[in-house]
């Protein structure tokens, strides 16, 4: 009896073990989503762009501009899209910008045309984030603002915490622990949920080198003086509203730090006066003069 119960308990292990390495290995290389959209279909000029992250990544942009002249140090926004999406998936967001900022749009690693074999969920994506700053700095462009949904508010606020060039940065939906989203994500196991993210952990410093203990953005964003504006549905269905809560509470010294949590909205849907605080919000930040205020100091 003991012999059977062994081998039962074997059997259940090695299989839970299987079940953890297939899960991480589906949350790191989920299927693409490639959007099949250009900035030309929504009536924007635009510039594709090839750029190499420092670890010779390369990434695939498009750089919106209005046209004409640039004057020195004019600002810019980079967005940055959601998991598992594409730059695409922001353009309806970059046409209610466009005609006020220059838009630096970037497949992060992994994602859209991007290439990478599989994305970090924050870690490695910072070097993204510094290559289309490298290449905006060169442009002429600066202060910076970026806009960042889910995935890539995560992203925006990581880089942030260590790119000064970044000024202001609006986050749609980001999560705020990496530990806390795989137990949410896996309730439906129960007492299963923490063992199984567990193991992913391990697999994920074992396999890949990243840790997701270090990765906390909520701590990264903890370190932000610069404005900040959260957005999160409270019926958000696959990032609860939790985590903003998390991210008030670390942004509790930020007095540039604002909050906007509108009810009865899921991941990914937009109020209707979105397109309104964003684009006040950047200009308040950004731009300097009397459409906006000079910059805080980061």
């Amino acid at each position: 009896m003991l012999v059977k119960v062994a081998l039962y308990l074997g059997i259940f292990a090695a299989g839970f073990i299987l079940v953890s390495l297939l899960s991480l290995f589906l949350v790191v290389r989920p299927p693409r989503i490639r959007s099949t959209a250009t900035p030309a279909q929504f009536a924007l000029p635009y510039e594709p762009l090839t750029l190499t992250a420092a670890d010779g990544t390369s990434l695939a942009a498009w750089l919106i501009s209005r046209g004409g002249p640039t004057e020195r140090l004019a600002p810019a926004i980079l967005l940055l899209h959601g998991y598992p999406a594409d730059k695409g998936d922001l353009l309806p967001i970059a046409r209610t910008l466009a005609d006020e900022f220059d838009l630096l749009l970037l497949d992060l690693r992994y994602f859209g045309q991007s290439a990478g074999r599989y994305t970090t969920l924050g870690a490695k994506e910072r070097l993204d984030v510094r290559a289309a700053l490298d290449l905006l700095a060169a442009r002429g462009y600066g202060p910076i603002g970026v806009f960042g949904f889910s995935l890539g508010g995560v992203v925006g606020i990581l880089a942030a915490a260590q790119d000064p060039r970044i000024r202001a940065i609006v986050a749609y939906a980001p999560y705020a622990d990496l530990t806390l989203l795989g137990q949410e994500s896996y309730r439906h196991l129960w007492v299963l949920a923490t063992p199984l993210v567990a193991l992913m952990k391990l697999w994920t410093r074992w396999l890949l080198g990243l840790d997701a203990d270090t990765l906390a953005p909520h701590r990264a964003a903890g370190r932000l003086r610069i404005p900040v504006l959260i957005v999160h549905g409270q019926q958000d269905d696959q990032i609860p509203i939790r985590h903003a809560r998390i991210y008030q509470q670390a942004l509790g010294q930020n007095p540039h730090a604002a909050f906007y949590f509108p009810e009865r909205l899921f991941h990914g849907d937009l109020p209707p006066d979105f397109t309104q605080r964003v684009r006040a919000f950047f200009r308040r930040h950004l731009v300097p003069g009397p459409l906006g205020k000079s910059p805080p100091a980061p």
